[in-house]
């Protein structure tokens, strides 16, 4: 097709995803939370009753509800945006989790989804845009088992794993692409078997991405923050996704105008990075509340041993009570003072951050709140 109808008619078809979206959204209740803040406790408990498929008297509704009452209690008051920096190890999971977010976008699967039809059309297919098709299908294929995995498997194996397998995939990638196809006769059997080689290793790239750093990021930070910062925790989060997206789509054509298939060695390294980014810094938050994940980092639990960590039972009933967590400590001061209040003259519980605790083995634990404990198996 050589007229406008070639960019329109795409366009056109992507309106009427864009408005089926729009009008489903009218539909769509507000979450609990937002409800019972503002003041709809009733709406609330219809929304949670018809999630669980249980009655609003049901006990696990009970439950919900005056856990999210508790939590309303505690983060009543000013907090200001940049306490998301300043607020107890929030720093921290500020940065890990736009960490996280960049390398969702350097793991290189825009450089397959944006200019695929480009990477490919010299591979000696007549119609380029079978390879994106293909592509494309793959990756929502592989999403089913991605969410799946989000269900069962582990956050931190599933992507420190899938971080080596994609660097592996744009190494071969990159380097049959540099050294074999771009130097091969067009249309030659080399230049064919090479061509394959690389569709293959694209989409067995594109599977590990759908199936885990496509879903697995946006679960991670979403769980790794408190309800009091989640929301700017998770918008500066989501900035570094769209900045990485934006600038990838930029300077993507120019770079490949540079080294070519050699850019492939760039997302190999970027792989490469996100897995030492995983295996050391996040921790493990599957089968855990966000309570017992936001404990966690408070006690600064060693990432690495934070798949088998569990708390003692005193510990666990202190999160459930309202002691150890962010969202119950009574933060004073701003910026660098910020400091928490000493609540036991108040009769409330006392959390000092500066006390050590000694674990079975007489070694020093990370400090603390109220000597709460917890182990590894």
């Amino acid at each position: 097709m050589s007229n406008t109808g070639s960019y329109r008619i795409p366009m056109g078809i992507g309106f009427i995803w864009a408005i089926i979206l729009g009008v489903g959204i009218i539909f769509l209740p507000e979450s609990p939370r937002h409800d019972w803040n503002h003041g709809r406790s009733d709406r609330a408990t219809t929304t949670m009753s018809k999630f669980y498929g249980l009655s609003e008297n049901h006990p696990l509704i009970q439950n919900e509800t005056a856990e999210i009452e508790k939590v309303m209690q505690a983060t009543q008051g000013d907090h200001p945006w940049y306490e998301a920096f300043t607020g107890p190890r929030m720093f921290y999971r500020v940065t890990l989790a736009m960490s996280l977010q960049m390398f969702q976008q350097l793991t290189g699967a825009n450089y397959f989804f944006y200019y695929g039809t480009t990477v490919f059309s010299g591979v000696g297919l007549s119609n380029s845009y079978v390879t994106a098709m293909i592509l494309g299908g793959v990756n929502v294929g592989a999403t089913f088992f991605g969410v799946w995995l989000a269900r069962r498997g582990r956050r931190r194996e599933s992507l420190y794993i899938a971080a080596l397998w994609q660097s592996m995939c744009f190494l071969i990638f990159a380097s049959v692409g540099q050294f074999i196809f771009k130097d091969a006769i067009p249309e030659s059997s080399t230049a064919k078997t090479a061509g394959t080689v690389m569709i293959v290793f694209a989409c067995l790239f594109i599977v590990s991405f759908a199936m885990t750093w496509g879903p697995l990021v946006w679960a991670c930070i979403a769980e790794m923050f408190p309800y009091r910062y989640r929301a700017v925790g998770m918008a500066l989060a989501t900035s570094a996704n769209w900045i990485w997206n934006f600038m990838l789509a930029f300077f993507t054509p120019f770079i490949t105008g540079d080294i070519d298939f050699a850019y492939g060695y760039v997302f190999a390294g970027c792989n490469l990075a996100a897995f030492f980014v995983v295996y050391f810094f996040l921790i493990e938050s599957s089968g855990k509340t966000l309570e017992e994940v936001d404990a966690m980092y408070l006690l600064h639990v060693r990432p690495l041993g934070s798949g088998k960590f569990e708390f003692d039972e005193e510990t666990k009933n202190s999160i459930g009570d309202g002691g150890l967590g962010t969202d119950r400590m009574r933060l004073e001061g701003q910026g660098r003072n910020m400091r928490k209040q000493k609540e036991a003259g108040a009769g409330g519980v006392v959390q000092d951050e500066g006390l050590l605790v000694k674990d079975e083995t007489g070694r020093n634990l990370p400090p603390m709140s109220g000597g709460a404990t917890g182990h590894a198996r």
